[in-house]
C-alpha cells in the first residue's frame, strides 16, 4: 500500500464538457503520494466530476490523467490503482458486513483463508471488529460508511477516492468520522482524495486543499495558508468568515499599494502580486476574528486602522458571538469575538462605535 512514486496524481489541461456545459475547465493539478488531499468548493463547481475523471468513471474531453507516472486517461476504473467511496453507502443489503467487505477479494479469486484474515484486519482498522455477521440495516449511518470504507481499502489500491463520504451524517458524527478518516489514512499511508463542500471537514482532515469553482482550480495550498493567506478573492469570500472591502488602487510603490476603500485609504503589501496598476479594482479582505470593536476613549495600537461604524445587532453562537456593524458607506460587516459569560452586548443597537484591525491582518486581492 506504499507507492514509491512521490507524485500520486497529475492532471494536465483536464477538461470535461457535457454539451455546452463545461464541468471541468483545463485543470492542472499535482497531488503528492501519501497525502490527504481535499477538493473543496461550492456545490456544482466540478469537484465530483474531477474526481470521477481521476477514477476513470468519466472520460475527459481534453487533457490527461497520470497516476504514479502512468497515463491512464483511456483506462477504465478497474485498470487504475484507485478505489472509490461513494456518497451513498451502496452496500449490498442482503450481505453481511463480512461478505460486503470480502466481495472485491472474491472477484479477485483470493483464497478463502486469506480473505477472512484480510477482512478481519480491515474491520479492526475501521473500528468494526466483531460486527462481521451484522446486516447493513442493523448498522448506524456511521457504521455503514465504515463498511464502505473497509470494502474500498481492502482492495489495497494506491489511491482512495472519496466523494462527499460524510454528507449523509449528522454534524456530531461527521466530526468524529473526520478524525477517524485522518487516523486511517495516516495508518495505511496511501493517497486519499476527498471531495466536500464542508469547510470545517476539509480543514480537519486535509494536508492540502484545492479550491474548485466553476470547473476551475481557483487556488491550492495547505489549510492554514488557504485560511490565513488566501491569494484569490473567491477563496477569501468562500473560506471562513471574511469581510471584503472593494476599492481602487491609488498608488503602487516599493511593494506597497495604497487602496481607496471609499471610507478609508489603506496601504497594504503586495505579497507577491505583480500584475497590479494604478486605477485597478482591488479587494481587501479581513477575517471577522481579526476585527475589533475599539472602546470609546481607548487608544488604539499604532498599527491599527480605525473606522467609524454603527452597531446593528449581536448574534450569539455559543463559543463565539458575531457583532454586525454598518460602515459609513452602508456595507454591513461582521466582528467575531469569544462570547463573554455574562452575554454583555458590545454596544447598543444604533450606537456609534469604532472598529479596527491591525494592518498586517488585511489581505490584498486583485482578481
Amino acid at each position: 500500500m506504499n507507492p514509491s512514486n512521490d507524485i500520486a496524481v497529475e492532471v494536465a489541461g483536464l477538461t470535461k464538457t457535457f454539451g455546452s456545459v463545461v464541468a471541468v475547465d483545463a485543470v492542472d493539478l499535482t497531488i503528492g503520494s501519501g497525502a490527504y488531499f481535499v477538493l473543496l468548493g461550492p456545490s456544482g463547481g466540478g469537484k465530483t466530476t474531477l474526481l470521477r475523471l481521476i477514477g476513470g468513471f468519466a472520460k475527459p474531453t481534453a487533457g490527461r490523467v497520470t497516476l504514479h507516472g502512468q497515463d491512464v486517461s483511456e483506462l477504465p476504473p478497474d485498470k487504475r490503482p484507485t478505489s472509490m467511496v461513494f456518497q451513498s453507502y451502496a452496500l449490498f443489503p442482503h450481505m453481511s458486513v463480512e461478505r460486503n467487505v470480502a466481495y472485491g477479494l472474491k472477484l479477485q479469486k483470493m483464497p478463502k483463508d486469506r480473505i477472512r484474515d484480510t477482512v478481519n484486519r480491515m474491520l479492526d482498522l475501521v473500528g468494526l471488529e466483531g460486527l462481521n455477521a451484522r446486516m447493513p440495516h442493523e448498522l448506524s449511518g456511521g457504521q455503514q460508511q465504515r463498511v464502505q470504507l473497509a470494502r474500498s481499502l481492502v482492495l489495497e489500491s494506491d489511491i482512495l477516492l472519496l466523494d462527499e463520504p460524510l454528507a449523509a451524517l449528522d454534524a456530531k458524527l461527521r466530526k468524529d468520522m473526520c478524525l477517524e478518516l485522518k487516523r486511517i489514512q495516516e495508518q495505511v499511508g496511501i493517497t486519499f482524495i476527498h471531495v466536500t463542500h464542508n469547510q470545517e471537514e476539509a480543514m480537519t482532515i486535509a494536508d492540502r486543499i484545492a479550491i474548485i469553482a466553476d470547473g476551475r482550480l481557483v487556488e491550492e495550498g495547505a489549510p492554514r495558508d488557504i485560511y490565513r493567506r488566501p491569494q484569490k478573492r473567491f477563496t477569501a469570500g468562500f473560506i471562513g468568515e471574511n469581510n471584503l472591502f472593494d476599492g481602487k488602487v491609488m498608488e503602487v510603490a516599493d511593494g506597497v499599494a495604497e487602496v481607496d476603500l471609499g471610507f478609508a485609504r489603506l496601504a497594504i503589501g503586495l505579497d507577491g502580486i505583480s500584475a497590479i496598476r494604478v486605477a485597478d479594482k482591488a479587494t481587501i479582505s479581513v477575517r471577522s476574528e481579526a476585527l475589533e470593536i475599539v472602546p470609546a476613549g481607548a487608544a488604539p495600537a499604532d498599527d491599527m486602522l480605525i473606522i467609524p461604524a454603527t452597531y446593528v445587532r449581536e448574534v450569539y453562537l455559543g463559543l463565539t458571538t458575531s457583532d454586525l456593524v454598518r460602515l459609513p458607506n452602508g456595507d454591513e460587516i461582521i466582528v467575531r469575538r469569544l462570547s463573554s459569560g455574562a452575554g454583555i452586548r458590545a454596544a447598543e443597537t444604533g450606537g456609534e462605535i469604532r472598529i479596527g484591525w491591525h494592518k498586517g491582518d488585511a489581505r490584498l486581492h486583485v482578481e
